[in-house]
């Protein structure tokens, strides 16, 4: 690596684990070592802030506290479930992997990173997550927050995919990898957040941004997400209206027309068309109704 000198990641390493229980956040999955609800608020936390996740997160575990309740239940019963917290094709694949973990890992959630990845919907940081925080692995986790934490405090410039795992993996180093990646999460959270909040950051004094100077590196750097598009008035404010709007009972071709009235005739049927071939909507002559939920009659 040539992103930053040994000393200077040492220094930085010491610096987030001394901090680390000032930077705690109250989070209920925080210390969770049940590895299925441990990957039930990985899907969830993605691309949606962790204040909105609290309640869903208990509310779903109530109804589905095993991969088995999961797998056997309606989805459209589960996408009634995932109310609030939107990009509702998370909740379509979290059935699918609750499903493959029933059927290839006799419904328990398997530690090993190469088999949490090879579930459905289940992505590389997911996987490092449940094997990191449900199992302990050591393994080095790198979300958007520790992304830019990587990319300002240790490198000073914008990393490469490969350069900000290989840093995050040398900042773990033989920590506690539960501890260590859930302070790096925090910090970026609290800290090191699309817009720095750089006083009172205990990396202050060893950030290499800090130290330099120059443009911010995180915006350009590995595994930061990227500023959404506006969410109202767009497609996915139009998708959970009309999720909404079927969740109250299947609905005619007409009382959907209603629903998402103000809505331009060919973008209506792109939306409604979109929520079929993602299998989170069935179309029959009659009408429109949540997968998985009885069809309206003609």
């Amino acid at each position: 690596m040539t992103t930053s000198g040994a000393t200077d990641r040492a220094r930085v390493a010491r610096a987030v684990s001394r901090a680390a229980p000032g930077l705690a956040r109250d989070l209920p999955w925080v210390g969770a070592r049940d590895p299925w609800a441990v990957l039930v608020s990985e899907v969830m936390l993605q691309q949606t802030p962790a204040a909105r996740v609290v309640g869903p997160w208990r509310g779903f575990l109530d109804l589905y506290p095993t991969p088995e309740a999961l797998a056997a239940a309606p989805l459209g019963e589960v996408l009634t479930a995932w109310r609030g917290l939107g990009y509702h094709r998370r909740a379509r694949d979290l059935q699918r992997t609750a499903l493959a973990l029933v059927e290839r890992h006799g419904g328990r959630v398997p530690e090993a990173v190469e088999d949490l990845r090879a579930l459905p919907g289940v992505g590389e940081y997911t996987a490092r997550a449940v094997a990191a925080f449900a199992f302990g692995v050591r393994v080095a986790v790198v979300d958007t927050n520790v992304a830019r934490v990587l990319a300002r405090a240790v490198a000073g410039r914008a990393l490469t995919p490969r350069e900000a795992r290989e840093e995050a993996a040398a900042l773990l180093g033989r920590r506690d990898p539960r501890r260590f990646n859930q302070a790096m999460i925090d910090l970026g959270a609290r800290h090191c957040s699309a817009r720095p909040r750089c006083v009172g950051c205990p990396l202050a004094r060893v950030c290499a941004w800090r130290a330099a100077g120059g443009e911010d590196p995180a915006p350009t750097s590995a595994h930061v997400t990227r500023p959404q598009a506006p969410f109202a008035g767009s497609d996915r404010q139009w998708r959970g209206r009309a999720i909404e709007r079927l969740r109250l009972g299947p609905a005619t071709s007409f009382q959907m027309r209603r629903h998402l009235l103000g809505l331009e005739p060919a973008r209506r049927r792109r939306v409604l068309d979109a929520l079929v071939a993602d299998g989170l909507v069935t179309r029959s002559a009659g009408g429109f109704a949540l997968a998985g939920a009885p069809r309206v009659a003609r």
